[in-house]
């Protein structure tokens, strides 16, 4: 039985809004499983071949408006937080194969970088990767990377008496960013995390710890860790050093400065 032209165009006006509303649904129910990684999303654009992705973790010292920088082993004037690159462990290997997971490495620090969770990743592989990411499984937590990252550093800028104090420090979570840089060259992109820590004085060692680095920021003979206000922070300098780009996260989520160049 053929229906009324009167009764046809609301048939299928109807059908036509409910697979409107069933697609707006689906991509809602998209958004809201993957909420966590919304502010990801701008650098996987359909034109990009693979991502580069970082994992990070740094650690915020400061007294007031005093916020202390260690000088970059291999960039000569650059200073930024204590902090570095999250590691995977063994157990990873196998998931970060399946997702198609390719370290970065420079020539110059082969043996400090293995392990790191900075490399490349095809575009379609970048969730599947943060989901594992966040799972903490087969790596290092943040806080053990600025533990170790923190007694490397500071026998670095030559001051291994301090490593001792470092052993144990109870942290805790200031912020977690996901930065989302402009994209390198043509055909990549980029996305960041970056955990920020402070440290809970809790004890003599972490209290002693905190106002020795601070002492030598503000000593004006000390080369290797300096003292910069978050003026210096958003202008990305201090005197005659560099501040690097990262600092502007023991500030809040925005970065102020560009990235330096890569090193190779």
């Amino acid at each position: 039985m053929r229906i009324p032209d009167c009764l046809e165009r609301p048939v299928i006006s109807n059908i036509v809004a409910g697979l409107i509303t069933a697609v707006l649904l689906g991509i809602a129910g998209l958004l809201w499983g993957n909420r966590k990684y919304l502010a990801v999303l701008p650098a996987l654009s359909p034109g990009a071949r693979r991502v580069r992705v970082s994992m990070a973790a740094l650690l915020r010292v400061k007294d007031e408006d005093c916020y202390v920088l260690f000088s970059h082993p291999y960039r000569p004037g650059v200073y930024g937080p204590p902090g570095g690159v999250v590691k995977y462990a063994e157990g990873a290997r196998r998931t970060l194969d399946s997702v198609g997971f390719v370290e970065q490495r420079s020539a110059a620090r082969q043996a400090a970088m293995r392990h790191d969770l900075r490399g490349f990743l095809p575009l379609r592989s970048v969730i599947s990767f943060l989901r594992w990411y966040a799972s903490g499984r087969d790596r290092e937590s943040a806080v053990d990377c600025v533990r170790r990252e923190l007694r490397e550093e500071l026998a670095e800028v030559g001051h291994p008496e301090l490593v001792p104090l470092a052993g144990a420090l109870t942290l805790t979570l200031v912020r977690g960013v996901f930065e989302r840089p402009p994209k390198y060259g043509r055909a990549e992109r980029v996305v960041r995390r970056f955990d920020v820590y402070d440290v809970i004085p809790d004890d003599p060692d972490a209290v002693e710890l905190v106002n020795r680095l601070v002492a030598l920021g503000r000593d004006p003979a000390e080369q290797q860790v300096i003292a910069v206000s978050s003026a210096d922070i958003e202008l990305g300098r201090h005197g005659p050093f560099l501040v690097a780009p990262q600092s502007a996260f023991l500030l809040g989520t925005r970065r102020f400065n560009a990235d330096l160049p890569p090193l190779r």
